[in-house]
């Protein structure tokens, strides 16, 4: 009795088994066949999903894709090269990321970086979180395993939507050849629309080769014998008709509308009343006022016809020229504590701004962003708008100037600012001339390289100290020429917005402003700036160490550990990768503008460049190590 209960108990599951495949077949073949009558198969058709993909771009207006290759990817990067679209790769994933964040600030269009899977994906996951918090548009497109195979353990197979779920404005795979066009055009559109940010969307392989590499690789050669192998693999051939049922239909392809939040006409009212009865009004200018649509040199011209005093931050640096009278570079807390009102178009109550404390109770706020939570953070606890306009900050500055023609801010208090930054850059100035325990003093160096610097020049930051001091003595000539990382500090962005600059900006030079420490995570694209013909001018303060840390920690904890490095060759480094190298120490001082003007020379010539400077240390920026 126990052996019969064993068999028909046995007979029994083979019996439901049979049943629950039956079932998931009959569903397989169900759903297959309606896309399969729905849409044509064409399994002779010598096209690939890539092709797709560059359709799709190209019709969207970009220019460039960059990427660090993989054999998940080929097919996108061989069908852009085909269509026009310059393919760029890097010698590392984040740099391209990097790169297409650089376009997508400099153009006003979409950047798109494509990496391989797994690890080639994991490698891009800080330079997303550094777009998703610079509010930059990204497209990131990933390679992933086949469809059937996902969660089977295939070479580098891992849950990618999952971990950046948190990092895009959205995530999305692509199942069906025939599902490229549409799931790219939502997702171009959701990372330009409202507050812009980064998209990812996966690329399984089958879906972007061709459908007779696809069968080679999914379907058995010969056919099984028995029931089941006979049903596995009827299923595997309806499967892979559903893939690329209708791949080959003819698409819209076009841009879908990108949503802008913008300011209401009362909103607008409302702040110009409250401008125009304000005898010390400052405007705190943030990165977001130079998205796109609106056109940067229009907003400078708002800027100007306001002669509003203006604090510049960010990608929003450079915005009123070299020498503007109404841009106030220096004391901006003493100036916050007199003004009667503040306009912060596009700046954040973040730690930039001590959170909101720099701002006093007496001073009418009006806070201008296109994000809810940045338009009011920190504002439950130190400060509070007394106008809050969910908006895009470019246009609404254009529609205050166009609604207060005639208007202009009260000239006595912009001379008040304006005579605190002589003082202060005076000083400043002074301070260079200053002799340092050893090699030379990093602000002597700036203010030779602000000097010689062409009106064209886009200057790139990536760094801690030296890049700090830069910031202070560097002026860039006019709008969208600065770029450094944003509001998420991160450290090796130098190589890729240099190389995205570089190829939006072809006439112009492109200097990055490297601190030691940084240059290490990109010093490699030399080889990338020298074979994609990209000329770019690196100055690197190398004075030895991590010294944005070590000024606090070594005080403070009493050791300097892991904040000392070399003074490395970096020049003879960049050289070896193809570029030029020139070392400036107290050696040859007297001939610092020699130097620099042959470093010049050579960009101009084709060649990248690197200017290896011994530096000293200072006591410019002490306590203003930021954590």
């Amino acid at each position: 009795m126990e052996i019969d209960a064993a068999a028909a108990g046995c007979s029994l599951c083979w019996s439901l088994t049979a049943v629950v495949i039956g079932a998931a077949l009959f569903a397989a073949w169900k759903l297959g066949l309606m896309h399969q009558l729905r849409y044509r198969v064409e399994p002779e058709s010598p096209r690939h999903g890539g092709e797709r993909v560059a359709e799709v771009l190209k019709a969207h207006g970009v220019k460039y894709l960059f990427t660090l290759v993989g054999g998940h990817i080929s097919p996108i990067l061989v069908a852009c090269e085909k269509i026009g679209i310059r393919v760029v790769d890097t010698r590392h994933e984040a740099t391209a990321v990097f790169a297409a964040d650089s376009v997508a600030r400099l153009s006003g269009s979409i950047g798109v970086a494509a990496v391989t899977a797994g690890p080639g994906l994991t490698n891009t996951v800080t330079a997303i979180k550094n777009a998703q918090m610079a509010e930059t548009p990204v497209l990131l497109i990933g390679g992933a395993a086949a469809t059937l195979l996902q969660g089977r353990g295939a070479l580098q197979d891992i849950d990618q939507l999952s971990l950046f779920k948190t990092l895009c404005k959205s995530c999305s795979t692509v199942r069906t050849v025939r599902d490229i066009v549409p799931v790219l055009r939502k997702a171009i559109a959701v990372a330009q629309s409202g507050t812009p940010g980064p998209v990812f969307v996966e690329f399984p392989i089958d879906v972007l080769y061709p459908y007779h590499v696809v069968r080679r690789e999914a379907v058995p050669k010969s056919e099984p014998k028995g029931l089941v192998g006979k049903a596995i693999n009827w299923y595997l051939k309806n499967h892979l008709n559903n893939l690329f049922a209708g791949a080959w239909d003819t698409r819209d392809v076009s841009p879908l509308s990108v949503d802008l939040p913008i300011a209401t006409a009362a909103e607008v009212q409302c702040c110009m009343e409250m401008v125009s009865r304000s005898k010390k009004p400052v405007i705190l200018l943030g990165s977001q006022a130079t998205l796109p649509p609106t056109p940067v040199n229009k907003v400078r011209s708002a800027l100007e016809s306001l002669a509003i005093p203006c604090f510049l931050g960010g990608m929003a640096r450079g915005m009123l020229g070299r020498d503007s009278p109404i841009h106030i570079r220096q004391n901006r807390r003493d100036a916050l504590k007199k003004a009667d009102l503040v306009i912060l178009a596009g700046t954040v109550c973040d730690f930039r701004l001590s959170y909101g404390r720099v701002l006093t109770r007496r001073s009418k706020i009006i806070a201008v962003n296109r994000d809810h939570s940045q338009l009011l953070k920190n504002s439950d606890i130190f400060w509070k708008p007394t106008v809050a306009v969910k908006g895009d900050a470019g246009s609404f500055l254009i529609q205050l100037a166009e609604g207060l023609k005639g208007y202009q801010a009260p000239s006595e208090w912009t001379q008040d600012l304006k005579e605190g930054d002589v003082k202060k850059e005076k000083a400043n100035s002074e301070k260079s001339e200053e002799k340092v325990e050893k090699h030379l003093n990093p602000l002597k160096v700036l203010h030779h390289v602000e000097r010689l610097l062409e009106e064209d020049s886009i200057i790139v930051t990536d760094g801690g100290d030296f890049v700090g001091s830069a910031a202070y003595i560097l002026k860039p000539r006019g709008p969208l020429r600065w770029l450094d990382p944003g509001a998420f500090g991160t450290l090796g962005v130098g190589g890729g917005f240099a190389l995205g600059a570089k190829l939006c900006r072809p006439e112009s030079q492109v200097w990055i402003i490297y601190g030691d420490g940084s240059l290490g995570y990109s010093i490699a694209e030399f080889d990338t700036f020298k074979r994609h013909k990209t000329p770019v001018i690196a100055l690197v303060g190398n004075d030895a160490g991590w010294s944005q840390i070590s000024r606090e920690q070594v005080p403070l904890l009493g050791s300097s550990v892991a904040c000392d490095l070399s003074y490395t060759d970096y020049h003879t480094v960049a050289q070896g990768y193809g570029g030029k190298g020139f070392l400036l120490n107290l050696e040859n001082e007297e001939q610092m503008d020699d130097v620099i003007r042959a470093a010049q020379e050579e960009c101009r010539n084709g060649n990248p460049t690197l200017i290896n400077v011994l530096i000293g240390k200072t006591n410019f920026r002490e306590g203003s190590m930021s954590v």
